[in-house]
């Protein structure tokens, strides 16, 4: 093979690794059946009881045809402010983003989970990481609505694994709708694919 066809077959391989650092889900929840109930949102982002690696977190892409109200409480490593983008970091051993919400039909939002825990796995860790969504039916978050998990209220969950890979679970029964977007495992391995067209193709030239 060609000498700069090696190097263009090794950076187009490179570009699929270094864009494996982050998984994303899209999540939607069908909220019609409390319409217009004056409640609030719940996202946190916290590391294991153990040994945790670092990972970030962002909540992006929020709409909504209901209202958020006032002002929202920020604890821990946690900046931005809804419907902009807030950002997570799991440097600390709480870190929450709470805020009053009117609820509409529906609303939306992106999660994109990234760091080294995603990109590097080191190992040695003893914990992942997990981000936490709730939904409640009362200003203070005290009853929980739409779910099914009594013990924490939880709406939805994703899971940092100690191999780099996440793991999203469903609290809601019918809703919301899931729609997970090309993770790193996915991303290597389409990588690694063309890789091994263009190499096949240029065996022959």
């Amino acid at each position: 093979m060609h000498p700069h066809r090696v190097w263009y077959v090794l950076l187009l391989l490179a570009s699929f690794v270094g864009s494996a650092s982050a998984d994303t889900y899209n999540l939607t929840v069908n909220t019609s059946s409390i319409a217009g109930t004056a409640g609030s949102l719940d996202f946190n982002f916290n590391p294991g009881p153990l040994v945790s690696q670092a990972a970030s977190l962002q909540i992006l892409s929020f709409s909504s045809d209901g209202t958020l109200s006032g002002s929202p409480s920020l604890i821990g490593d946690v900046s931005g402010a809804l419907p902009g983008t807030v950002t997570f970091d799991n440097g600390t051993g709480f870190n929450d983003y709470f805020q009053g919400f009117t609820y509409g039909s529906t609303l939306s939002f992106e999660v994109s989970l990234f760091g080294p825990a995603l990109s590097s796995p080191d190992g040695v860790s003893t914990s992942g990481s997990t981000f936490a969504f709730s939904m409640f039916s009362d200003p203070a978050g005290t009853i929980p609505t739409l779910t099914t998990n009594t013990t924490n209220g939880f709406a939805v969950t994703v899971d940092v694994n100690l191999d780099g890979t996440t793991t999203l679970t469903n609290y809601t029964g019918a809703g919301p709708s899931v729609v997970p977007e090309p993770g790193s495992w996915m991303l290597l391995g389409t990588g690694l694919g063309l890789l091994l067209l263009h190499l096949r193709r240029y065996a022959r030239v």
